[in-house]
């Protein structure tokens, strides 16, 4: 197997690392990133557990090779509110009971943050069939659901108070 160096943004840290060619991003990033909030589920794609922003674009961490990621900016969870700090989004899910184990919440949380970023007028439907590629074993999602919604709430009215 033959290792390569890349470079990777995690969180707005620049991260040297050698890798193998086989292995996952999902797998670099919680084994040399430090970035434990990315959680392995499925290993397949379909849970979104270990979703995180690839230049800005939601994926599934188990499917991307490392490699392909050479030069990326990768945020996690944790690079959505500054350090010590929770983003609102978290909050929300905190006052509306969103997760219970919070295994699946990572993923929620960031696949909801870029869906709300790109429609901040959703209904429920819509976010609904946003989340769908996330799945969690616990809430039965309407607790997530009402998070979310509170927090597009929330930055509704901060925009229509500037």
């Amino acid at each position: 197997m033959s290792e390569h160096r890349i470079s990777l943004i995690v969180n707005g840290r620049e991260r040297e690392l050698w890798v193998d060619a086989q292995q996952s991003l999902l797998e670099v990033l919680r084994t040399e990133g430090g970035a434990t909030e990315v959680k392995l589920g499925c290993g397949e794609g379909v849970c979104g557990t270990c979703a995180v922003l690839l230049d800005g674009e939601p994926v599934n961490a188990c499917l991307v090779f490392a490699v392909q990621a050479d030069g990326a900016s990768i945020t996690t969870v944790r690079g959505l509110a500054p350090e010590g700090e929770l983003h609102p989004l978290q909050k929300a899910f905190l006052e509306h009971a969103g997760s219970q184990c919070g295994f699946c919440t990572p993923g929620m949380i960031l696949t909801a943050h870029w869906y709300l970023e790109r429609h901040p007028e959703a209904g429920r439907e819509e976010i609904r069939a946003a989340l769908a590629g996330n799945l969690c074993r616990c809430t039965g999602y309407t607790k997530i659901l009402d998070a979310v919604e509170a927090y597009r709430d929330a930055c509704q009215e901060a925009h229509i108070g500037s």
